[in-house]
């Protein structure tokens, strides 16, 4: 890339910057016939003049903002937006200056745009998490709890008393803030030996244990279907809508099914995990050690 095109965004924005605070003021009352014209009969001449004079609004509010560390040009850029959306919601005859009604949108717009910038990861959504983003390093500053370090007990309820928060909403940013993203792919070493990606533990089984738990998932299946064989087809009723689904059936409600009482459906349940039980035990053991069935 030439070194022209370089410097020309740059050479651009400053250019942007400098036309305009050159922009003559408006008084008030010119102010207020150029917002008339413009909403009355969409008058572009007039809206054009009207932003033109408050670009200077946009240029001091995105130095504001320069300490996130992103491009002035881009929040002079998102500004503009603002300053737009305002001038299509602005209402004159309220007798607000076009200025403070504006400075509302322009800051919102750089704002959003920093929160979808500052980082890959999503900073804040809320109002809440808003709010302790843009003031949190200033009201830890006038408490005296500067630096990237864990936020004291004693500060934390001070500024969550202070933005009327949750003080674990604070702890929550403040650990945020103090934790710029990083790279997996960034090396361990000056020397480039491994990436911090090599340290992140896996909590996944292995494909053998995987498959083997599989295979012992169908074995169990097997058996307990083949012991049920054992069973009559009542019994096998019973022990299905109570041990085997994932919803189970009430006593009771078995009882009324079959035309019998709920003691008597317990008991037939009895008999049948026992008679479960020694059909397992002839074929592979204990089922209490294996997990088939269960009282």
């Amino acid at each position: 890339m030439a070194l022209s095109e370089t410097l020309e965004p740059r050479t651009s924005a400053r250019a942007f910057m400098r036309a305009a605070m050159r922009a003559p003021l408006l008084d008030a009352e010119h102010e207020r016939r150029l917002a008339e014209h413009w909403r009355t009969f969409g008058d572009e001449q007039a809206l054009h003049e009207l932003i033109t004079a408050y670009l200077r609004l946009v240029v001091a509010m995105a130095s504001r903002f320069r300490h996130y560390g992103l491009p002035l040009s881009d929040l002079v850029q998102e500004g503009n937006v603002g300053l737009m959306q305002a001038a299509a919601r602005f209402e004159p005859e309220r007798g607000v200056r076009f200025s403070t009604y504006a400075a509302w949108w322009v800051r919102s717009a750089m704002q959003d745009f920093v929160l979808r910038n500052w980082s890959i990861v999503r900073t804040g959504t809320t109002s809440v998490q808003k709010s302790l983003f843009f003031n949190l390093r200033r009201l830890r500053a006038k408490i005296g709890d500067v630096g990237d370090t864990v936020m004291s007990a004693e500060a934390c309820s001070r500024v969550a008393r202070d933005l009327r928060v949750p003080e674990r909403e604070v702890e929550a940013m403040a650990a945020r803030l103090g934790a710029p993203d990083r790279s997996l792919n960034a090396p361990l070493t000056d020397d480039g030996d491994g990436e911090w990606q090599d340290l992140l533990a896996d909590d996944h089984a292995d494909p053998e244990a995987m498959t083997r738990l599989r295979h012992d998932d169908a074995a169990r299946a097997h058996l307990v279907r083949d012991a049920m064989n054992e069973l009559s087809e009542r019994e096998r009723l019973i022990v299905r809508e109570r041990r085997l689904e994932e919803e189970t059936v009430t006593l009771e409600a078995l009882g009324e099914r079959l035309g019998i009482s709920k003691e008597r459906v317990r008991q037939i349940e009895s008999n049948a995990l026992a008679k479960l039980k020694r059909a397992l035990i002839a074929r592979v053991g204990d089922p209490a050690e294996a997990g088939y069935v269960g009282d």
